[in-house]
């Protein structure tokens, strides 16, 4: 499959050709339809990229740069927790220091997180947070949840919340 514009800057993905009209599907909507070959041209790109195209940046970036669960869960928990310093965490998640530094520059070159400095009292820590565009693709990939579910669930069973205040979790 091959990717085609028309005279209007349109992007479409080429499924047949005849002599004089090209059936194409528009990658956003799936739409087909028939267009005069004199107003085609083809583009520089695989119809599968083209394809990709249509999953917005943010999330093809955070496809592209997570490759594992233990990634996954270090972005999300920077996304809910907010700015965490380098000890904290090495002292919270199962991570050697050469692994984490290792996921931390790749997230961070892909625009997935940004250094910062956290303050404690007069010293400071190098820490991480995630970007807009990290939280915005978590946003897209993670079910929501609003507050009256999370005080639904509170209510709903009482003990476990004292559990999990007195464990802790």
């Amino acid at each position: 499959m091959k990717t085609v514009r028309d005279d209007r800057g349109n992007r479409y993905l080429l499924l047949k050709r005849s002599e004089s009209a090209s059936l194409v599907r528009d990658p956003e909507t799936g739409d087909e339809c028939y267009v005069r070959n004199d107003r085609l041209e083809f583009v520089d790109r695989s119809g599968l990229e083209t394809a990709a195209a249509t999953v917005d940046e943010p999330v093809r970036t955070l496809l592209g740069n997570v490759h594992d669960e233990e990634t996954l869960g270090l972005l999300i928990e920077l996304a809910d927790r907010g700015p965490l310093g380098i000890r904290t965490l090495l002292d919270s998640y199962d991570l050697c220091e050469s692994d984490l530094h290792g996921r931390l520059t790749v997230l961070t070159a892909a625009g997935l997180l940004e250094e910062t400095e956290l303050e404690h009292g007069v010293a400071t820590e190098r820490g991480y947070r995630v970007t807009d565009d990290c939280r915005r693709a978590l946003e897209t990939i993670r079910p929501a949840r609003d507050d009256a579910d999370q005080d639904e669930d509170a209510s709903t069973n009482p003990a476990d919340a004292d559990d999990c205040a007195a464990t802790g979790e």
